[in-house]
């Protein structure tokens, strides 16, 4: 309508645009080739001096290539002929499984958020298993046994939960054929139709034997087993862990090696004749392969825990073929949150941890995911730390919606190769273990602690070297964090593998720090013997202050000076009783920090100084040359023995 007009214009409509047969993305940018993404690299890498003007073309990108604990190099940059020649992945629900054990994924319901509950009172594990179904949690992974709930109280724990909707997952240590029996006794006395019974009795005599360094023979399981497979047709009688492996500290390699060789002994137990020339008939591959369910860990290395519960359908579909299986029996797979990547210091940052390996631990397929309480290193849970456990499944399932979507990391150029690269891996050590005799023989004979004894060497030095950071412990540590309290969880019998934790030396002497603060009313301490201006030296000072923290050494610098007696009077005035910033009696420890061209100027002058004023160990932040120094404290360099330096000098001067 037009200056009031009662008339009205038809404007014509629009021709909508035709729809091209095929998207392409960035159609007007010409493509990019490997070889100028190759040369940009190489240029960066050639200004920064990390290679040479003269280096070969691609130098710069094989300078960024790392290697996995397993040998996998992980490339920056995967491009589609990293994949031509894998083998196929195949869709999901049919052989080889990488894409997922069900044809629908956990479409969409979600998979199967499973929580651990260990409380030997059988009235506050009923409440606490209560509380997990009402809220979120779909099966319930009870501890049997010492440290957890008596056998007897079963009935107790488990009143009033459903067992044919929610399943139980025992853990009785792998070796108690009484609980698994209690527990379908159990079900029978509440009339539950065997048809439908759900749940998993947790036999796992290797597990034992991993953990302990002895256990039952493998024949022990197989009564229950054959009672089971011929009764119980939804539940599996036997768990194949891997976690024994991955706690001791080995390679994702080398944990599916291990599970793939346990399998493997459990269908050659199964479905052998009965033992001692007995008249009773093994069980068939299929029902025995049914019987078994897998547990591996997921930890916060989120593509290499994707790829790993890929690579092991795809393993043990392999195995299952070769032994005559039917094509549509998978792989059953509990991932369970690392044990060992929790801390006891900053524990509110394992929330994060068990984020991230919820995340893989879903996007990688599995079928039940277990998340630890943040608290779970420190003693025993509390409502509240299970509560954000359960809570934290359910944001991934119900808020990110990552059920969703099936095989979410499908056909990434980079997980279709890490899954092939880290099958091979673990392919070859199911190998050797097997011609080390088998799982059992190759745990009897030191085998397997061997091999995983070499990779956890390498842990080790990536963690005292801090290459490999632990938030909260050896990177970015609060010496004034309020520490959480819990009840301590009981003693668990070792024997077998050894139990790693990463966080362990930092926080072992994290623990000696808060005694010595108890015992005399400071930390121990470390002078810092700041050179030149404060844009100078606060970078190496800070840096040299977050690796003595780590070991809970506390920190104070000398403030800017501009020659060796200002900084050997800071210290000097630090060492008084006068309420000084570093309190009674200056620390004998002194580390210099500063540019390399101060160093040069004035490090050798003021090294004296300091031992004139007393300092009896003294180390240089960075990697400069100067007479008189004791150490040097730099990226790379081992933290660990630095830390346990400074703590001999400190109690030497006792």
């Amino acid at each position: 309508m037009v200056d009031g007009d009662a008339s009205t214009e038809t404007v014509p409509e629009r021709a909508a645009p035709a729809e091209p047969d095929e998207l392409s993305l960035a159609a007007e940018f010409p493509a990019a080739t490997r070889e100028q993404w190759v040369g940009l690299v190489d240029g960066v890498l050639r200004k920064s001096g990390r290679i040479g003007e003269d280096a070969e073309p691609g130098a710069g990108v094989a300078k960024l290539v790392r290697s996995s604990l397993d040998g996998i190099g992980v490339r920056p940059l995967y491009t589609v002929d990293d994949v031509a020649g894998l083998p196929a992945a195949g869709v999901p629900g049919q052989r080889p499984f990488v894409r997922g054990s069900r044809a629908t994924g956990p479409v969409p319901d979600g998979w199967d958020a499973r929580q651990r509950h260990a409380e030997p009172d059988a009235e506050t594990a009923h409440t606490a298993v209560l509380a997990d179904l009402e809220n979120g949690v779909n099966s319930i992974w009870l501890a049997v046994g010492e440290g957890g709930t008596a056998v007897t109280d079963l009935p107790v724990v488990l009143d009033g939960m459903f067992l044919d909707l929610a399943p139980v997952v025992l853990d009785a240590d792998g070796a108690d054929v009484g609980a698994a029996e209690a527990f379908l006794a159990l079900a029978t006395d509440r009339g539950i139709d065997p048809a439908t019974l759900l749940g998993t009795l947790g036999l796992d005599p290797i597990g034992v034997r991993a953990r302990t360094g002895s256990g039952p023979d493998l024949d022990t399981v197989v009564p229950l087993a054959q009672r089971v497979a011929g009764e119980f047709p939804l539940v599996r009688a036997i768990v194949v862990d891997g976690l024994p492996v991955h706690s001791a500290g080995g390679s994702d390699g080398q944990e599916l090696g291990f599970a793939l060789a346990a399998g493997v002994a459990y269908l050659r137990t199964l479905t052998a004749a009965g033992p001692d020339g007995g008249t009773q008939a093994g069980l068939d591959i299929d029902t025995a392969a049914r019987l078994l369910e897998f547990r591996l860990a997921a930890t916060a290395e989120q593509f290499p825990t994707i790829a790993k519960f890929r690579a092991a359908r795809r393993l043990w579909s392999r195995v299952l073929e070769v032994s005559g299986a039917s094509a549509d029996t998978a792989q059953t797979q509990h991932a369970v949150a690392s044990p060992t990547m929790l801390t006891r210091r900053d524990p509110y940052v394992n929330l994060l941890r068990g984020t991230v390996s919820g995340f893989a631990a879903g996007v990688g397929g599995a079928d039940a995911v277990t998340v630890a309480p943040f608290d779970a290193a420190i003693g025993r849970s509390t409502p509240f730390s299970r509560r954000i456990a359960r809570n934290t499944q359910s944001l991934l399932v119900e808020e990110s919606h990552l059920a969703r979507v099936i095989d979410p990391a499908g056909g990434s150029w980079f997980v279709e190769s890490l899954t092939d690269e880290l099958a091979q891996a673990a392919w070859a050590f199911f190998q050797e273990i097997e011609a080390a005799g088998g799982a059992v023989a190759a745990l009897d004979s030191g085998f397997v602690a061997e091999k995983v004894a070499a990779v956890r060497a390498k842990r080790e030095k990536g963690v005292a070297t801090r290459r490999v950071p632990l938030t909260g412990v050896s990177e970015f540590p609060d010496l004034d964090e309020k520490p959480v309290e819990r009840d301590p969880l009981p003693a668990t019998e070792s024997g077998g593998l050894p139990v790693y934790r990463p966080a362990g030396p930092y926080e072992a002497h994290r623990d000696h720090s808060d005694a010595v603060l108890a015992e005399t009313g400071s930390r121990p301490r470390a002078f810092l013997a700041t050179l030149g201006p404060l844009a100078a030296y606060t970078a190496r000072a800070g840096f040299a202050r977050n690796v003595l923290q780590a070991g809970g050494v506390e920190a104070i610098d000398a403030g800017p000076t501009e020659t060796a007696e200002d900084v050997a009077k800071a210290y000097t005035a630090a060492s008084s009783d006068s309420g000084t910033r570093i309190g009674a009696g200056c620390s004998p420890v002194a580390v210099l920090c500063s540019t390399d061209t101060i160093y040069t100027e004035r490090a050798e002058a003021t090294v004296a100084a300091l031992r004139e004023a007393g300092a009896r160990y003294v180390l240089l932040a960075g990697k400069a040359d100067v007479p008189g120094i004791d150490g040097q404290l730099f990226a790379g360099g081992d933290a660990l023995a630095t830390i346990d330096a400074v703590y001999a000098a400190l109690e030497g001067s006792q």
